[in-house]
């Protein structure tokens, strides 16, 4: 039987490897997205320890410690800012790139069903041909048992 070949697979083997590029590159912006929520998650637990730590103590003592904590909030909520900016930034990288991937791979799907299709259609013609030569064998053979100048003939033949 002869060999499959469609022309197309190296259009998706071109797909399969960008589908996998897009992904590696999925994983690294969810990575740093992960890693600025966890900055962010961490730098919010310590204010708000801080602040409990604060209105925990005694007000004669917590008086100074507010003066402090008020003089560096305005630094620790601009970092905040930058921390949800940066965020709200990876978020749309993702969506962007979430959406990149889901497009490369409905193509390459597509690609593999008519790859599937052309294989099975192949795979069908290779029957029929197998099928006809079959027959054609058998017919011959048929007519050579029925056939006595055949068969004399091939007697011959084999002698």
């Amino acid at each position: 039987m002869k060999r499959f070949v469609w022309r197309l697979q190296r259009v998706l083997d071109i797909r399969t490897k960008q589908e996998q590029i897009k992904r590696a590159e999925l994983l690294a912006i969810t990575e740093r997205l992960a890693e600025a929520r966890r900055e962010l998650l961490t730098r919010q637990k310590v204010l708000r320890d801080i602040i409990l730590g604060i209105t925990a103590k005694d007000p004669q003592k917590r008086l100074h410690e507010q003066e402090f904590f008020l003089k560096h909030a305005a630094t620790n909520d601009e970092q905040i800012k930058n921390l949800r900016k940066k965020k709200g930034e990876l978020e749309s990288q993702q969506q962007k790139k979430i959406t990149e991937v889901l497009k490369v791979r409905r193509f390459k799907e597509g690609l593999e069903k008519l790859r599937a299709e052309t294989k099975r259609r192949f795979i069908k013609e290779q029957e029929k041909l197998e099928q006809k030569e079959l027959d054609e064998i058998a017919g011959i053979s048929f007519v050579r048992r029925r056939d006595p100048i055949l068969q004399c003939g091939s007697e011959k033949l084999g002698e």
